[in-house]
C-alpha cells in the first residue's frame, strides 16, 4: 500500500542508445537492465531527496499505467523526470520537454 503525492515536474524522454547515455546504455544508474517496452523513468537527484527511491511507482499525466523509478539523472537537473522510450528516438524527440503532473507512491507506515 502507498500514500500518493502529487507534484508538477519537467518531463523529457530518453532512449537506451550509447550516444545518449554511455557505452552500456542498457544498464541504469541503479544497476537495472532496461529494454524497450518497459515503463521506467529516471529522476533528478533532488527528487530522490523528496522520497523518490529505486522502484518508486509513478503515474504520469497523459500516460497509461504505472512507471517505476529505475534510473538517476545528472546532478545538474532539478524537479525533472526522464521517461524511458526504448530505442524510439523519434518518439523521444517528439515528446520534447513538457511540464506534467505526476503522482508518486511512498510506502504506508
Amino acid at each position: 500500500m502507498y500514500n500518493w503525492h502529487k507534484l508538477q515536474v519537467t518531463a523529457t524522454a530518453y532512449n537506451s542508445l550509447a550516444h545518449q547515455t554511455n557505452s552500456n546504455p542498457n544498464i541504469t544508474a541503479f544497476g537495472d537492465k532496461i529494454r524497450p517496452g518497459l515503463k521506467y523513468i529516471a529522476v533528478s537527484r533532488d527528487l530522490l531527496k523528496m522520497g523518490f527511491k529505486h522502484n518508486t511507482p509513478v503515474k504520469i499525466e497523459g500516460f497509461d499505467g504505472v512507471y517505476l523509478v529505475k534510473d538517476k539523472m545528472n546532478k545538474r537537473w532539478e524537479k525533472r523526470i526522464d521517461i524511458y522510450m526504448g530505442v524510439d528516438e523519434k518518439a523521444a524527440k517528439t515528446w520534447g520537454k513538457r511540464k506534467v503532473n505526476i503522482t508518486y507512491g511512498t510506502p504506508k507506515k
